[in-house]
């Protein structure tokens, strides 16, 4: 049996498995190196950030994995194949450095490459997902963007199952991001193999792209759940190519479509505005919200370019995204209770709007916006009466309970 042949009948069996490491029943949140410094990484900035993600409140606030992206790695060790990194950028290597994450609270992540060489030219790990996955777990490493580039003819499904059954022999819980770009359907296979898969190729900090990414992103939502969620690539909030309005578009949809919330910028020189999209608590709940229902595009005019996306929540609450897509005009957008959220024509629901913090009065049947900016957003909570109802008395039995 040739190599190539034993690779494919190693993953076919892999198909009855599943990867088991109990991580992700909420979406991953932390901070990649990618998006703002490519390449030019190193052992001080990686320090750096670490601490900035103490000293900001985004550790407090979820952010807990700190990821190294593509060019950490240099070569393999001639005799033992373990690979080796970068001794300029990484004088201290990957062990220490993982142990001065730990320190801040944080979890420490890598990248590699399910082909011979990552997108960049570093040492991938087809053929040694073995030794890679040992040697990760012998560092410390907590989470593992697993790229697709370098990789010949041999189909993604044959090749990320053997990196997931390495990381399983481990013993140790290895966070598993697929990079496969959505090139060959993994929503559909996936589940069993990673804890969260790329839908789509790279992302850019510009509009198009983010709105590319979403409409591509958002018909899967029947494939993503607790454990295992569809991924549009990484933020770019706080890059500076983009308003604060699509800033918070940006974000805001992500959060709506449970997808990982993984900062892309440079988090040591970021602006207060990003570090407040960053850190809403009201916003970021929906994202870790248990009951891990990815939201969906609900309604969509064509010739206003206004837009409803809508997401359940576990307390019978509906979180919605008023959309103005619109390049020109500034515009109302209303949510029909019944048309677009599926209750009752007469149902109460007292809205709060996310970004501001703000419970608003209470409505019937619908609810029509302020005036939404091009490329801005209106996020709203709804809560119906019978469910404000309910929570009301569970808060009161707890309560009386206690005392």
């Amino acid at each position: 049996m040739s190599p190539y042949t034993a690779l494919i009948v190693c993953a076919l069996l892999g198909f009855s498995q599943a990867l088991d490491n109990g991580l992700g029943l909420t979406p991953q949140m932390g901070w990649n190196s990618w998006n703002h410094f490519h390449c030019g990484i190193n052992e001080k900035l990686i320090k750096d950030t670490a601490d900035t993600m103490v000293s900001t409140g985004l550790l407090a606030a979820g952010y807990n994995y700190l990821n190294l992206d593509d060019c950490w790695a240099r070569t393999r060790d001639n005799k033992t194949n373990v690979v080796q990194p970068d001794p300029t950028d990484f004088p201290s290597g990957m062990k220490a450095l993982a142990d001065y994450v730990h320190a801040k609270g944080l979890k420490f992540g890598v990248y590699s490459d399910s082909g011979s060489k990552t997108c960049a030219g570093r040492p991938g790990s087809l053929g040694f997902e073995e030794i890679d996955a040992k040697t990760y777990a012998e560092w410390g490493v907590d989470y593992l963007k697993f790229d697709n580039c370098n990789a010949g003819k041999t189909k993604p499904e044959v090749r990320y199952p053997v990196m997931r059954d390495a990381l399983n022999k481990t013993g140790r819980p290895i966070f598993f991001s697929m990079c496969e770009w959505g090139v060959d359907n993994p929503a559909t296979w996936a589940p069993k193999v990673g804890n969260s898969w790329r839908t789509t190729g790279d992302i850019s900090d510009n509009w198009k792209s983010i709105m590319s990414r979403a409409d591509q992103n958002e018909p899967l939502y029947p494939y993503s759940g607790p454990g295992a969620w569809n991924d549009p690539d990484m933020l770019e909030v706080g890059n500076g190519h983009m308003t604060t309005n699509e800033d918070m578009t940006h974000f805001s949809l992500w959060v709506l479509m449970k997808a990982p919330l993984l900062v892309g910028c440079d988090i040591t020189k970021m602006s207060p505005t990003t570090l407040f999209i960053l850190t809403n608590k009201d916003v970021i709940a929906v994202s870790q919200d248990k009951l891990g229902k990815q939201g969906k595009r609900v309604r969509q005019d064509t010739g206003t370019m206004a837009e409803v996306w809508a997401m359940p929540m576990s307390d019978e609450s509906i979180v919605v995204v008023l959309l103005n897509r619109n390049d020109d005009k500034n515009q109302t957008i209303t949510v029909d209770f019944n048309k677009d959220l599926g209750w009752p024509a007469s149902t109460k629901a007292t809205p709060k709007n996310l970004w501001a913090q703000k419970e608003l009065p209470v409505a019937t049947g619908s609810y029509t916006s302020g005036m939404i900016a091009t490329h801005a957003v209106e996020m709203l909570q709804f809560t119906p009466s019978h469910a404000a109802e309910t929570g009301r008395q569970h808060h009161e039995r707890r309560h009386h309970t206690r005392a």
